[in-house]
């Protein structure tokens, strides 16, 4: 009997622990989980939580199914903080003034980070810190790499992605400003030789399809257009083929500089797309490595330990010759 009543008590102690028992999430709410980008951040969650499986911390990764919902994602972030076990977040902005808008209405208690996009300005002190991709110099690069192969200038079009999306605008402006010489031109009117043309920059939600479309038409109705400016490799990594299509018939163009495109990121195709000779250059993010560290920085924040503001982490830079060796590893 005293058996069976001492069974039944540790029964009893470990079902009344169950909910004690929960981890602490350390949130990381992402623009989309349709972009094999925020699928990078992902898999750098998932390797800290499992080289901390025994921590009382989880990190959890989530995000509105698809990048253009921007509503969707403002609303996880509410969703989130608004559930007890909820100790951190950080957040890669789809609509920067909507997101802040989120945060001030929240009100949160808990450390709030941003990840691979930033806030605005304006709203920087709603977070603690960023954790990504030094954007504007991102962009710089980008133009430094299109400027070199047509130093005389030429006729330019931007894709962009979000038009409220922080880190593509300052990409943007880091290109314009290596193009021009000058700083903060909102457009390219001749400025250092090199003019947009009219149409540009255009915006594609993050939709690759919809960007190689875009292309196309700009092309047939810029047929001496000299360059495209890509300020995230949707294009390249979330339409391969239809982006292969294109430009395969301007390769020898875009090898001898008559025809240049400097474009972000380096992953999924787009290394081999480089190697192919279909892009001039490609200036890479980091994103395993932003989910890596994201836990980390947001156990610092709860800590109350001194935080850098940015953190920045690193860029990789390939070209049709550089492509095997390009990617830090």
């Amino acid at each position: 009997m005293r058996k069976t009543l001492l069974l039944a008590a540790v029964a009893a102690m470990a079902l009344g622990a169950g909910p004690a028992l929960a981890k602490k999430q350390l949130v990381i709410v992402v623009k989309g989980l349709d972009n094999p980008f925020f699928e990078a951040i992902h898999q750098g969650c998932e390797k800290w939580n499992k080289e901390n499986a025994s921590s009382e911390y989880e990190c959890f990764y989530t995000g509105p199914a698809s990048t253009s919902d921007e509503a969707g994602e403002a609303q996880i972030v509410q969703d989130m903080l608004s559930k007890p076990d909820t100790v951190a977040m950080a957040i890669s902005p789809s609509n920067a003034p909507l997101i802040a808008q989120t945060i001030k209405s929240a009100n949160p208690s808990i450390p709030i980070m941003t990840v691979d996009a930033d806030l605005t300005k304006e709203d920087a002190a709603l977070r603690k810190t960023y954790l990504g991709t030094d954007n504007y110099l991102m962009g710089k690069k980008i133009g430094e790499y299109i400027k070199k192969a047509k130093p005389n200038g030429g006729t330019i079009c931007t894709i962009e992605g979000n038009p409220a999306a922080d880190n593509i605008l300052r990409r943007a402006q880091g290109m314009r400003d290596a193009l021009s010489g000058k700083e903060g031109l909102a457009a390219l009117k001749g400025e250092g030789g090199w003019t947009e043309v009219a149409g540009c920059p255009v915006f594609t939600n993050d939709d690759g399809a919809k960007g190689v479309q875009a292309m196309t038409d700009i092309l047939a109705a810029n047929p001496k257009l000299d360059a495209f400016g890509i300020m995230g490799g949707w294009p390249l990594f979330g339409a391969p083929q239809p982006y292969r299509d294109l430009f395969k018939p301007m390769a020898d163009k875009i090898a001898k500089n008559e025809f240049v495109i400097g474009a972000a990121d380096t992953i999924g195709d787009e290394v081999a797309i480089a190697k192919e000779g279909l892009v001039t250059a490609l200036v890479g993010q980091r994103p395993f490595e932003m989910g890596y560290k994201a836990p980390a920085v947001m156990l610092d924040l709860i800590g109350g330990k001194k935080v850098d503001d940015p953190v920045f982490t690193g860029l990789d830079e390939c070209t049709k010759e550089t492509a095997d060796t390009c990617i830090q590893k």
